[in-house]
């Protein structure tokens, strides 16, 4: 009984201090955003301020007109940034402009 009580608690608490499996997708800003430019042709098109967490973070959208690639990054304060989603077929909304043959 105490073999197999002493086996499961050694079981869960290896897989309790495993590297999340999300720590792969995290890395240096800076070497990060060069790999997107330079890899994937991206530049920073859009941006914002998240402040509903313990710390602020900065999310940012990252895509290319070329290949039609987008990246999300979200970068906190130490410098680390994560990637969140990725995808193809990025395309932009242009602002609505009035319609020049109707009244406004």
């Amino acid at each position: 009984m105490f073999k197999r009580i002493l086996g499961v608690s050694l079981l869960f608490g290896m897989a309790a201090t495993a590297p999340p499996a999300l720590a792969a997708s995290c890395g240096d800003r800076t070497a990060m955003t060069e790999k997107l430019q330079s890899g994937y042709s991206e530049r920073l098109t859009a941006g914002g301020l998240q402040t509903t967490r313990p710390q602020a973070t900065v999310i940012e959208v990252w895509s290319s007109d070329e290949t039609g690639t987008f990246t999300v990054l979200v970068t906190h304060p130490n410098g680390i940034s994560c990637v969140v989603a990725t995808g193809s077929s990025f395309f932009h909304i242009p602002d609505s402009e009035a319609d020049p043959g109707t009244p406004s």
